[in-house]
């Protein structure tokens, strides 16, 4: 198989799979969890042992719960998440807790709009700086655009978690962002690793030999080692989201989803692109010439 002559497919493909998300994201948006969208919590030590199944259902019958509203830490502390509770409300909650045991309270905040706000745009102004630093780096070790074709393949990744995200409803919280950081990361790794057998086939080049044949035999060299380690990642994952509880398992599934997606797109994207880019280079000069 030819990955470079097969590039408009591989586009069509990136395409079908972000437009939905897209469509999602303009018409219902994120499920912002309340680090964005503001709320309450809650942290309590119960004196005795209680499973989170009974916490879980108390908080859910006073119709307070978010789907990742309860986080345990060690054997009797918990992190409860709410919408803003009135004074009222908190006091309910606090009376229904006792059914499970005698507790302390260890914090009792209130996460204010502002905060939120914060968040969106540090949120936002990390992604930003992350792909600025990237395309500085991949300039000064490769060429600018290939910097710009690993940027674009970043944010195609991004696009696809954050459009899962959207379809589904899932609750977006810090951990997200997290999950994005790494997965730009882990990303970017791959398309480095690609880009740098390029440039190395690029310096034994035969005569005659096309740059479509050279991107296209440097991604066949670097394959088998993408998508072996992919698989790891995705082992490891995959073990994570089913085993480690619920409290990281939208983390898992954001990862799990940008890594697979980073995988494809460092193959099918990056590459792509940038052979575009410099097809698209030799044009002007090819009609100057002529002329």
């Amino acid at each position: 198989m030819h990955f470079i002559r097969l590039r408009k497919i591989w586009y069509i493909i990136s395409l079908l799979v972000i437009i939905p998300g897209l469509i999602s994201l303009m018409v219902q948006g994120l499920n912002l969890g309340i680090e964005f969208t503001g709320g309450n919590l809650l942290e309590v030590r119960f004196e005795n042992p209680v499973p989170v199944e009974k916490v879980r259902q108390v908080v859910s019958d006073q119709g307070l719960e978010f789907s990742r509203g309860i986080q345990k830490s060690g054997t009797s502390d918990y992190l409860i998440r709410t919408r803003h509770l009135t004074k009222e409300e908190q006091d309910k909650l606090m009376v229904a807790l006792v059914s499970l045991g005698k507790y302390t309270v260890l914090r009792n905040e209130s996460i204010g709009p502002t905060i939120g706000r914060e968040l969106t745009t540090g949120a936002l102004l990390a992604l930003l700086i992350a792909s600025v630093l990237m395309i500085i780096y991949i300039s000064i070790r490769f060429e600018f655009k290939q910097g710009i074709a690993a940027v674009i393949a970043l944010i195609y990744n991004t696009l696809v978690v954050t459009g899962v995200f959207s379809l589904f409803q899932i609750e977006v919280d810090g951990a997200f962002v997290a999950a994005l950081l790494t997965i730009i990361g882990y990303s970017i790794n791959d398309t480095i690793v690609i880009f740098d057998r390029i440039r190395e086939n690029m310096l034994h080049r035969k005569k005659g030999e096309s740059l479509e044949d050279i991107v296209n035999a440097s991604l066949w060299q670097t394959l088998t080692r993408s998508i072996n380690t992919v698989l790891t990642v995705v082992f490891v994952l995959v073990a994570l989201y089913f085993l480690g509880g619920s409290t990281i398992r939208n983390f898992i599934l954001a990862l799990l989803i940008g890594v697979v997606s980073g995988v494809y797109s460092s193959i099918c994207n990056a590459a792509s692109l940038w052979v575009d880019f410099k097809l698209m280079e030799k044009r002007p000069r090819a009609k100057e010439a002529g002329a």
